[in-house]
């Protein structure tokens, strides 16, 4: 489901943005392109320190949707390439992927984990 496009658009650097709904009204938290990981299955997972609403917002309602983008990379018909990312996520504390990632961002206090259900390109 995740396309060549999509892992050059994440080599390069550029920003996330992470859209999760509670109860009430929607929530963006960003992080950075360098930061995503890709697993084997293409589950994405994004280290988290802070994102203590999107956590809460997780709890209530576990469908996220993502945006990232770089300018570096040819998009359709010009320069600039982005995705919109829907999913699952759900935070991971312990475990193998918790620990890889721990290690490569020693900051963090969980692994946000997405479950990609549709990859689009968009630009």
């Amino acid at each position: 489901m995740l396309t060549e496009k999509f892992f050059e658009v994440i080599n390069k650097e550029g920003v996330v943005s992470i859209v999760s709904q509670g109860i009430t009204e929607p929530h963006v938290v960003n992080t950075w392109n360098s930061y995503l990981r890709i697993t084997s299955d293409e589950r994405i997972l994004i280290p988290a320190a802070g994102m203590r609403k999107t956590e809460k917002n997780i709890t209530e309602n576990n469908k996220v949707k993502l945006t990232l983008g770089s300018k570096e990379v040819m998009g359709h018909k010009y320069p600039g390439a982005g995705f919109l990312i829907e999913g699952s996520a759900k935070y991971l504390t312990s475990g193998e992927d918790f620990d890889m990632m721990k290690e490569n961002f020693p900051f963090l206090s969980r692994v946000l984990e997405i479950t990609v259900s549709s990859a689009k390109q968009t630009i």
